[in-house]
């Protein structure tokens, strides 16, 4: 049984805002990845999750045009595959499956706008921020890794759950920083 099996049925299953979703799905990419073709119960074995955990998260990112059913002799079993025209630009994968987290985090994000006032009051509060700075290269790298190093002791949660308090629920942590660029018709000096 896995944690998604133990859950209460009448708590949230991801009121942290997603996070889990975004973890499974990443977690199925990087499988078809690899092995190429994947049914939804051959990825919970791989995985450790339910089949149907699996089953609705591979159709969600079939929804979204990132995978495909593969060809299969019929029967139940459904197999998928990564999108054999997902390269329509000359990115490289990495940065489209960076486009891919971006996307699973909006939704994310906007699922826990819709669903918040489920989870349980002390829950229903969200630290989102943002900010401008102006930083040289430099500046900005510094900036990354002092917000590694503050989020370093939590890592190992993932992996350890016996190392989590009580009390303690996944929780979306989004860092990016990019220079800003500037508009056609902006003036100022960008150097």
């Amino acid at each position: 049984m896995t944690e998604e099996d133990n859950m209460p049925l009448d708590r949230p299953r991801n009121a942290a805002g997603g996070l889990r979703e975004h973890e499974v799905r990443a977690a199925l990419m990087d499988l078809l990845a690899e092995v190429g073709t994947v049914t939804a119960t051959e990825a919970a074995a791989r995985l450790g999750h339910s089949s149907g955990l699996c089953s609705f998260h591979l159709r969600q990112l079939a929804r979204h045009g990132h995978i495909e059913e593969a060809p299969h002799s019929g029967g139940r079993a459904r197999p998928w595959r990564l999108r054999q025209h997902t390269r329509t630009s000359d990115a490289p994968m990495e940065e489209q499956f960076g486009d891919l987290a971006r996307g699973l985090e909006d939704e994310s994000w906007q699922r826990w706008l819709a669903e918040r006032d489920q989870v349980p009051s002390e829950w229903r509060r969200d630290e989102a921020f943002s900010a401008v700075a102006y930083l040289t290269p430099d500046e900005m790298s510094l900036v990354a890794d002092a917000i590694r190093r503050a989020l370093a002791p939590y890592r190992d949660r993932e992996q350890r759950p016996l190392a989590r308090p009580d009390g303690a629920r996944p929780v979306a942590l989004i860092t990016r920083l990019f220079p800003l660029l500037p508009h056609a018709t902006d003036d100022g000096d960008q150097s």
